[in-house]
């Protein structure tokens, strides 16, 4: 899948190899016809020789294995210092669970840590975030919770099917796109795939159309511009609005470094970009982001003394959280330990 990385559904779904491999299971060989007619039978057989029988094919089942689980008052390291998403906790006027991408949100947050804790772990997790619902609405996120997974490892079968293989063009990309869309809406019913992978399947959408555009020899240049930009207005509001943010921090990016040493120009820059009160905004980022650039390089030169003085470990690790102490406070300490770990 090298040659498509440029399509979002072509991204390597790294938590649902990890999954595949915990699991140890070979590919999905029974795979369900209906999301309401799912049948996951207690003793699937497969030609896999390294699959062990006492473990599940499908993940679906640690949600109920997950009830006997006490999860821990800590996060994961990775999870320090971040909040839960919100605004997934979402039911109709009878009791029922609406599904919306908010909700697949709270599933990869957790899920996010496989690897620093075990699936069954992670699953438990979310199982005590969705503890805050009322029934049907619980046992119905719960139901929803099995199938993403079972979908995840159903997925991680279907992009190693492709392997290393390329692609022919625009025709064999929109054909994979098509198979990932079927596979969503066989574990999952239309609505629950719509609220989880609507944007991402307009995104698709939009870099074929490109693709095809762009491929397209009797295009003169300006009908070439006309339609990317026809194909970019094909694309719901949300992410027109999120692209032209995008394009406009990016253009700030610039004007900041070309007018590095004319403040003033700048202040003015922002102003006519951005309006008075976001222009007020983005100089205090850029203020904090300096103050913060500025402690950060004197933290770091004394960190690195501090590493090389021979301490021994118990030494070391408290000399640095007391120096992260003198130049940090609060979350910026949780930034200055995560920026550690990756130096």
């Amino acid at each position: 899948m090298k040659s498509v990385s440029k399509l979002s559904f072509a991204v390597p779904v790294i938590i649902a190899v990890v999954i595949a491999l915990w699991l140890l299971a070979d590919s999905a060989q029974n795979q369900p016809t209906s999301v309401r007619s799912v049948e996951r039978p207690d003793n699937l057989k497969t030609d896999d020789a390294g699959f062990s029988a006492g473990r599940p094919q499908y993940p679906s089942r640690l949600v109920n294995d997950s009830a006997e689980h006490t999860v821990p008052d800590h996060l994961p390291a990775s999870l320090e210092g971040t909040t839960e998403p919100g605004g997934w906790a979402i039911t109709d006027r009878f009791g029922n669970l609406t599904p919306t991408g908010e909700l697949r949100q709270l599933f990869e947050y957790y899920l996010s840590a496989l690897g620093e804790e075990d699936l069954s772990q992670l699953v438990a997790r979310v199982r005590l975030a969705l503890s805050v619902l009322e029934e049907p609405a619980r046992s119905q996120a719960l139901d929803t919770l099995g199938r993403y997974l079972d979908y995840k490892l159903a997925l991680s079968d279907l992009e190693a099917a492709y392997g290393e293989a390329g692609v022919s063009g625009a025709g064999e990309m929109e054909r994979r796109m098509l198979e990932i869309q079927a596979l969503r809406r066989t574990w999952m019913n239309a609505d629950t795939a719509e609220a989880f992978f609507a944007d991402e399947e307009a995104i698709d959408q939009y870099q074929l159309k490109k693709r095809r555009i762009g491929g397209d020899g009797s295009l003169t240049e300006e009908q070439r511009e006309a339609a990317f930009a026809e194909a970019e207005m094909a694309l719901p509001e949300p992410l027109r609005q999120a692209r032209e943010n995008t394009h406009k921090f990016a253009r700030y990016e610039q004007a900041r470094e070309a007018m590095e040493n004319d403040p003033e120009a700048l202040r003015a820059w922002r102003r006519q970009e951005f309006g008075d009160e976001a222009a007020q905004r983005l100089e205090a980022l850029d203020a904090e982001q300096k103050d913060w650039n500025r402690r950060w390089q004197s933290y770091v030169e004394e960190r690195d003394a501090l590493k090389a003085s021979g301490l021994a470990e118990p030494e070391k690790d408290e000399s640095l959280s007391q120096l992260r102490e003198k130049y940090f406070s609060g979350t910026e300490r949780v930034r200055a330990k995560a920026l550690d770990s990756v130096q």
